[in-house]
């Protein structure tokens, strides 16, 4: 942390050069994170309390911890990096310095981080540092010149992990843009034709819902949202508000549920006999938030995301009974 520059310590600096200036503290050592909990919780209260100076601390962590191994789990951590990157522009190159050294097989935190950060300078930003990845030169290349898309061109509907990447986006700055993509997904809710998208919708409204009903300022920005949204959105999005706000969530279960025996009821045949839960895998329904309040866990504020170990959990509980 930078320490504060007052008007009284200018004028002292700039307007009296002799005069006898107290040295600055000195900066506590950053504490490490320990377990993937921590982590976790720090994460998720980082919007309210930013520590930008423990970032580099928590993407050692993310590696260390491994926590990325599943290529899902990883989202959440790509995009909280990406965001805290992108609300530290006058420091980033410091901040990623400070991630080095980096295991190869890791580095992709860092690049995807740089490259989702939104910031106008990204690419010499990420071009700093190939000779510090040679191991990924080449997935720099195509960042930098290919084809790769950055954050802000990813779409929901495509992959449900992009919706990870817009949460930690968010918990790393608590700005709306990213909830504003999450909101764009609830339209899908409502899909008749397509059992993944109607998932994705069903995923969107649930994690908006979840993560509401425990952050007042989140609620309140949806609300400011839905002001001025298209009438597809309008309406799933006055559900989740209400789900938030009454803390009954169970009714956007029951409501998807019955959406998804209705599309396999009344369906094209492909989608009659559709094995949905066998079929689907981690992608559906895969609510960490759900798993984590099955198991006790919701009090430590684990962030309610899509994907991770809990998921399994988290589709046991969405199953429909028979």
């Amino acid at each position: 942390m930078r320490p504060i520059l007052t008007f009284a310590a200018f004028a002292l600096a700039f307007v009296f050069p002799f005069a006898a200036v107290a040295k600055p503290a000195k900066e506590k050592p950053q504490k490490p994170f320990t377990s993937s909990e921590e982590l976790l919780r720090w994460i998720n209260g980082y919007r309210h309390h930013p520590e930008p100076g423990r970032i580099p601390l928590a993407v050692k962590a993310i590696s260390a911890l491994g926590v990325t191994k599943d290529a899902e789990q990883s989202a959440l951590y790509i995009g909280f990096v990406a965001g805290a990157i992108g609300a530290n522009g006058d420091r980033a190159s410091d901040l990623v310095e400070q991630m080095f050294p980096m295991p190869p097989e890791n580095q992709v935190i860092i690049i995807k981080g740089i490259a989702y950060s939104g910031l106008p300078k990204w690419r010499p930003l990420l071009s700093s540092f190939v000779e510090r990845m040679p191991a990924r030169k080449e997935l720099i290349q195509k960042y930098l010149y290919g084809d790769k898309p950055v954050l802000t061109a990813l779409q929901i509907k495509d992959d449900a992990t992009v919706m990870d990447l817009n949460w930690g986006y968010y918990f790393a700055t608590g700005w709306e843009a990213p909830v504003r993509r999450i909101v764009a997904a609830v339209q899908y809710a409502g899909d008749k034709n397509e059992v993944e998208t109607l998932t994705i919708g069903a995923m969107a409204k649930w994690t908006l819902a979840q993560n509401a009903s425990r952050d007042n300022d989140l609620l309140m920005m949806i609300r400011k949202i839905s002001a001025d949204s298209d009438p597809k959105v309008r309406k799933p999005l006055a559900e989740v508000i209400d789900a938030a706000e009454s803390l009954e969530l169970s009714q956007l279960r029951k409501d998807a549920l019955a959406s998804i025996e209705e599309l396999k009821a009344k369906g094209p045949e492909n989608l009659r006999n559709y094995n949905w839960w066998g079929q689907a895998g981690q992608t559906v329904f895969a609510l960490g938030c759900v798993a984590a309040g099955v198991m006790g866990q919701v009090e430590f504020g684990i962030p309610c995301v899509v994907g991770g170990a809990v998921s399994t959990a988290a589709l046991k509980y969405f199953q429909p009974t028979p």
